[in-house]
């Protein structure tokens, strides 16, 4: 037996049957997807670039109407041999001479036997194709998607795998992160809904966290490179008089998927008809949110459109402040144009993966009002781009988030997504004049105003009345609700003394500092406390801190008492634990106007056997790490959890879901947290299952400040527990662990405080991971190898109070 399959055999027989929960220093990781999405009633194969990706067995997609498996893992292609580029080149000259065979009318032999060609080959592994000399071992071609199926393809598309492969050294950026690959089948039903997906991997290490899928209802192309000059060039070194290969321009509506590399400039022809108005929408940092290895963090694509004589006619950057820019352009003459993307400084690799719809398709570019209260009729009117109806209604009832979103459709087109917020309060439409206070706009609270700054260097003034120690808010939602509207608001008295004022209000965890808003870096939106000096008539002035405004420039603009509330994030959205076994996740409180009660976490509708661990969020905290027990039966399938948190809050109960989110970096420091879709738990299907543990008392641990205190923990009696090793897991400055002793119910160990660090009142969840030593079997002529140590996973999150001594 090999040292490898023994230490194995060690590992299984002494440990299995007292680890419990999920650890592994490799987690699989998703990079990115290539494409990024698929059409509507199509099958097609994409390559998911990663790290850690052996063994990916699965493939999971989130929503109904798209299925796949994965076909093949590609390890990572490092420097080919000398023999392997001769072999490459040999089957390249091959193709390409029966290609120009064929575009000359000539008959020659054919390099392969006939029926090669066929699709049916596409997936297998490229064969070997060479002998050296005699006894030496044979030279095979490597194993990479774009040498799937040579025979086939055409001179372009062989330029385009020479290009890719033989991309300049120099220019390259190798990053194990993305080395290794997946090719995944995806089936596409033809009634899927468009839009984006979840794309997940399961290998035997664990679940991968989402990447996303899109769904399009267009046809779909690939770049094909070399395309940086224009969209289809001449292909070099082609013999004399040898016709040269024509590529049509491309038909709308369609989709264009490509990657940018180094330096990397792409375009695309496309025939486009007078009178078109043409929405060309990229789709970059929408897919892959944050590279944490690169700065600024994201690929910042621009685009810009030709026409048939090579003038620039349009150019776009951003859209409003979204990276990923939207370009709108009325068709002024029928004929040729091309469309070229980059990154805006010339950055490039593999997961600077791009999207580009170009169509007549309905874009909204405003709405007002931007929401309506809870279950009421409302409707806001819409504009933008071939949109041929103004209204649009907005869906209100209970329950539901208090920020949803609508499209507009458009027969089987469907426009952009946009938000739209839905509330309790009151609500009321600003109305014009109202830029001074001689004229300002009377309202009762509380009140939600309904409002637009309508020209630049427009202010809207509103007028309340109020009592002495009365607090008030302000709170503007507009740029949370897509208007590029950067609120300015002020609270003053009747004789224009300021009491409060804000422009940016960033909404951080306390922590963490952690951007909350996920894809949003800059925070636009007001928000404000003020509090009342005597009994009188106030003003809240509102307008655009950079003096801009227009039809676009719309806001929601809350003025009441303080509304205690609160949402929930969740990470990670993906977990991956063993039958019976324990794994822990960040539970992210975002408060609102002063409530700073407790919350209760709780699952909702959860199959048999999810259990969470210390699942309250404490008074005054922000963040908690908590512990969810998988049951001892593995479903079928990863389970879809939700979770929700549950608090009283001026004598109601209020619920709000607990969104899931993945903990991104940012150019190597600022971190954030991106929503996702869900929080897909997937249990392992292990022989044996990790045996139950429990906390003896369910009571938060008391320890005194300066003291310490006695933890039980209740388990099987088993001769490993002697040689269980356990530690604090990140724990709250001034808390330590010690004295681990075997009990008649399991284990017993002391948690202290420190006087100086942990201060009484600290409420918290403590996270002890379990770990065991063991010695690997000496090999012959070898030197005595040295103790290992490995994580048998979590206990159940620990709640503990610091209380005096």
């Amino acid at each position: 037996m090999s040292c490898e399959r023994t230490l194995l055999f060690v590992m299984l027989a002494c440990g299995a049957a007292t680890a419990w929960g999920q650890s592994s220093a490799n987690e699989p990781q998703i990079g990115y997807l290539y494409p990024a999405g698929g059409q509507a009633g199509t099958v097609i194969q994409i390559t998911a670039g990663g790290q850690f990706l052996r063994g990916a067995r699965d493939v999971y997609i989130s929503g109904a109407g798209v299925r796949a498996s994965v076909v093949e893992y590609i390890k990572p292609l490092r420097n080919l041999q000398k023999e392997q580029r001769e072999l490459i080149q040999k089957r390249f000259k091959e193709v390409r001479d029966k290609r120009l065979a064929e575009l000359n009318g000539t008959r020659r032999r054919r390099s392969v036997p006939a029926g090669t060609r066929s699709r049916q080959r596409s997936t297998a592994r490229p064969q070997a194709e060479n002998k050296s000399e005699a006894g030496a071992e044979e030279v095979t071609l490597p194993n990479h998607p774009l040498l799937r199926d040579l025979d086939s393809k055409s001179l372009r598309e062989l330029a385009h795998v020479r290009s890719v492969l033989f991309f300049p050294r120099s220019k390259q950026q190798l990053n194990r992160q993305l080395a290794e690959m997946v090719l995944i089948e995806v089936t596409v039903d033809a009634d899927a809904a468009p839009g984006d997906r979840e794309l997940r991997l399961g290998t035997s290490a664990g679940l991968t966290a989402p990447v996303v899928f899109q769904v399009a209802q267009a046809p779909e192309v690939r770049e094909l490179e070399p395309n940086d000059e224009q969209a289809y060039p001449d292909l070099p070194n082609l013999p004399t008089g040898t016709r040269q290969p024509q590529a049509q321009p491309l038909d709308l509506p369609v989709v264009l998927n490509g990657q940018i590399m180094p330096g990397d400039v792409d375009r695309f022809r496309f025939q486009a008809r007078q009178g078109q108005r043409l929405v060309m929408q990229a789709h970059a940092r929408g897919l892959i949110p944050y590279l944490a290895d690169a700065v600024p963090g994201w690929f910042q694509a621009t685009l810009a459109l030709y026409d048939a004589a090579g003038g620039e006619v349009a150019f776009v950057d951003d859209y409003r402040f979204e990276p990923d820019p939207v370009l709108f352009y009325e068709i002024p003459r029928t004929g040729e144009y091309e469309l070229e993307i980059r990154d805006s400084i010339y950055r490039g690799r593999e997961d600077f993966v791009y999207r580009v719809s170009v169509s007549e398709q309905p874009f909204i570019t405003r709405a007002f009002p931007l929401g309506g209260r809870v279950d009421t009729k409302a409707v806001t009117t819409v504009a933008g781009w071939n949109l041929s109806e103004t209204q649009l209604p907005l869906e209100t009832r209970r329950p539901g988030h208090c920020i949803r979103h609508t499209a507009y459709r458009e027969g089987k087109q469907l426009s952009n997504a946009i938000p739209y917020a839905v509330d309790t309060l009151p609500e009321c439409v600003e109305t014009e004049a109202n830029d001074t206070i001689e004229d300002a706009q009377q309202i009762e609270l509380p009140k939600i105003v309904n409002g637009r700054i309508d020209k630049p260097g427009d202010i809207d003034v509103f007028r309340f009345e109020g009592r002495a120690g009365d607090k008030v808010v302000a709170d503007v939602m507009a740029r949370r609700l897509n208007s590029p509207l950067d609120s300015l608001v002020r609270v003053t008295d009747a004789a224009g003394a300021v009491l409060q004022w804000n422009d940016d209000h960033v909404f951080k965890d306390s922590y963490l500092h952690k951007d909350i808003t996920g894809l949003v870096t800059h925070h636009a939106d007001s928000y404000l406390t003020a509090q009342l000096p005597r009994d009188g008539t106030y003003y809240v002035h509102l307008a655009d801190a950079q003096q801009h405004g227009g039809a676009a420039y719309s806001y929601r603009l809350r003025i009441s008492a303080p509304q205690g509330d609160f949402a929930l994030r969740l990470t990670p959205s993906s977990l991956y634990v063993r039958l019976g076994g324990i794994v822990p996740l960040q539970v992210h409180a975002l408060r609102r106007d002063g409530f700073d009660g407790p919350i209760k976490v709780v699952l909702k509708d959860a199959p048999a056997g999810f259990a969470l661990a210390g699942n309250l969020i404490p008074a005054g905290r922000d963040r908690i790490c908590m512990t969810l027990t998988a049951p001892a039966k593995a479903p079928a399938r990863p389970v879809a959890l939700q979770l929700q948190g549950r608090a009283e809050i001026d004598g109601r109960t209020v619920i709000r879901p607990a969104m899931p989110a993945e903990d991104k970096m940012q150019a190597f420091l600022y971190r954030h947290l991106v929503p996702t879709q869900e929080l897909l738990v997937a249990v392992q299907k292990a022989k044996w299952r990790a045996p139950p543990v429990e906390l003896a008392s369910d009571s938060p641990v008391r320890i005194p400040a300066g003291g310490s205190a006695e933890v039980r923990i209740k388990m099987r009696k088993s001769p490993t527990l002697q040689e269980m090793q356990l530690e604090l897991r990140e724990p709250p400055e001034g808390l330590g662990l010690s004295g681990v002793t075997v009990v008649p119910e399991g284990l017993a160990f002391r948690v202290s405080a420190d006087a100086a660090a942990a201060a009484p009142g600290l409420a918290d969840n403590l996270i002890v991971e379990a770990f065991r030593e063991f010695t690997p079997k000496q090999r012959e002529g070898k030197p005595a190898p040295q103790k290992r140590r490995y994580s048998m996973g979590v206990l159940p999150a620990i709640p503990i109070k610091i209380v005096p001594r």
